[in-house]
């Protein structure tokens, strides 16, 4: 059955990013329309467009839902309304259902996490996936799970393990979204005027380094040189240096080479 749309106009739309193979987002009987518009402005954060809609308690289009969207009108517009779950899956080929509690099936249980790497690999050879979220005050039906190839439970504490419809969408966009994300946890910009030294200059460093602290006498004693050695060379390898930072600490070393704290001032 062909969906529904609503009617409702936008303003100039404005660029959205619409991640490639995103799951269907199937809300079956949810009961308030602003928890729709809350589930669709937690899809359009990880740019997931494909809203459906299974028997909606307060009708559909709705003009509540649209308030607490916070602009994820798009979303909402292209919202597809069905009379039945099984009408709702009917074109997909993956369907995971989500759930705070095991059921009496003998079905998969995913991660989120997992799930979403599922999702992106079942994408990538040409199957159209989908995820069951239940009505806010019991979740969904065993003949909605029934119809679900897998089962996903997000890891919660298990004496309060209660989300929101938004909250459960979020939590599920979220990990699809991530598992695209190739991005170092942590990224060092790198200003334009300089470079990652080499390590040509980081070795001519820890030598410059090293003939002062022979010269001092702080590595005086033999046995324990080479570790100490190892060890400032690992302190500098992890502070990812550039080139303009191993010139300076260079100069730095220099200047305390040649102007020692005892001098005399002249």
């Amino acid at each position: 059955m062909a969906g529904t749309k609503s009617s409702r106009r936008l303003p100039k739309s404005q660029a959205r990013e619409k991640a490639a193979g995103g799951p269907a987002i199937i809300l079956v009987r949810p009961q308030l329309a602003e928890n729709i518009g809350m589930a669709a402005r937690s899809m359009l954060n990880f740019g997931l467009l494909d809203l459906r809609l299974v028997a909606p308690r307060e009708g559909w289009p709705n003009e509540k839902a649209f308030p607490p969207s916070s602009g994820a009108d798009e979303v909402l517009n292209s919202a597809r309304v069905y009379p039945t779950t099984a009408k709702a899956v009917a074109d997909l080929q993956f369907v995971y259902a989500t759930s705070a509690r095991v059921r009496d099936m003998v079905k998969t249980v995913a991660t989120p996490e997992t799930a979403a790497r599922d999702i992106r690999t079942q994408a990538n050879t040409g199957k159209k996936c989908g995820i069951l979220f239940g009505r806010e005050s019991k979740g969904l039906d065993n003949d909605d799970v029934a119809l679900a190839d897998a089962l996903l439970m997000a890891p919660l504490n298990p004496a309060f393990s209660s989300l929101n419809l938004a909250q459960a969408v979020l939590l599920v966009g979220y990990e699809w979204y991530r598992s695209a994300d190739n991005t170092p946890d942590k990224t060092l910009p790198i200003p334009k005027d300089t470079r990652p030294a080499n390590k040509e200059e980081l070795v001519q460093l820890f030598e410059h380094l090293e003939r002062e602290l022979d010269a001092c006498g702080f590595l005086r004693v033999k046995e324990k040189r080479p570790i100490m050695v190892r060890n400032l060379r690992n302190i500098f390898q992890r502070a990812q240096l550039t080139e303009q930072e191993v010139r300076t600490l260079r100069g730095v070393i220099k200047s305390l080479a040649e102007f020692p704290r005892n001098r005399k001032k002249e």
